[in-house]
């Protein structure tokens, strides 16, 4: 089995990602440029599938286009507009509470750094790394239960959880790749690269993989 080429198992993974339905995130900031869109997203995905999270967010901006809109709206009717959503009655918690908090704090304004982020409802490490590279471009590593599990998987990291993985590619994935290393990842893991009974004959980096726990 050949060395582990990150730069070619990246390019491998861009071509992929660019045959498949783009992430839901990544969908939202190539329509809408718009930060506080990226982020109500980011919040609105976790534990949901991407096709649910689309829905939700599509029906949500069309009534709330700035983080003002979300004080328009009562918590029943914010509710029900997310309902299909995972853990729905705390995202619609976190949503009312993050126009006040954007005002008190960053003068109406999603802000870029990671510390900023961690201090707004609902925004965890994976959100917070997530929001800074998706929507302002900025060096982040954004790990979730694909990226965890895959990067494990490859034997590319040896880590028990993601905030271990997050630290560990940290130090070894060059930065050239911290902006699409989750999108690439999340797609994989989506359309071939399975927790269970992955897609192994038709994987593109095959040659690379240790397939750990495979």
């Amino acid at each position: 089995m050949p060395k582990f080429d990150i730069d070619a198992v990246m390019q491998e993974l861009e071509k992929h990602f660019h045959q498949v339905k783009t992430p839901v995130v990544d969908f939202i900031q190539a329509k809408t440029k718009d930060p506080f869109k990226v982020l109500v997203a980011t919040i609105l995905s976790a534990r949901t599938k991407d096709e649910t999270t689309t829905k939700a967010v599509t029906e949500l901006f069309k009534v709330v286009h700035k983080a003002n809109d979300l004080d328009k709206l009562s918590t029943a009717e914010l509710d029900s507009i997310i309902r299909q959503v995972g853990f729905h009655n705390d995202k619609t918690k976190h949503l009312k509470q993050l126009p006040q908090v954007l005002r008190d704090r960053f003068g109406g304004q999603v802000p870029a750094e990671i510390d900023d982020l961690l201090q707004l409802p609902g925004v965890g490490r994976k959100t917070a790394n997530l929001v800074r590279a998706v929507a302002f471009g900025l060096p982040a590593i954004c790990v979730d239960v694909h990226v965890h599990r895959i990067s494990n998987r490859w034997g590319y990291i040896k880590t028990k959880n993601p905030l271990e993985s997050e630290m560990a590619l940290r130090k070894i994935l060059p930065e050239k790749h911290w902006l699409t290393y989750n999108s690439y990842v999340v797609a994989f893991g989506q359309n071939l690269c399975y927790p269970r009974k992955p897609r192994c004959s038709a994987c593109p980096i095959y040659q690379y993989c240790q397939r750990i726990g495979v």
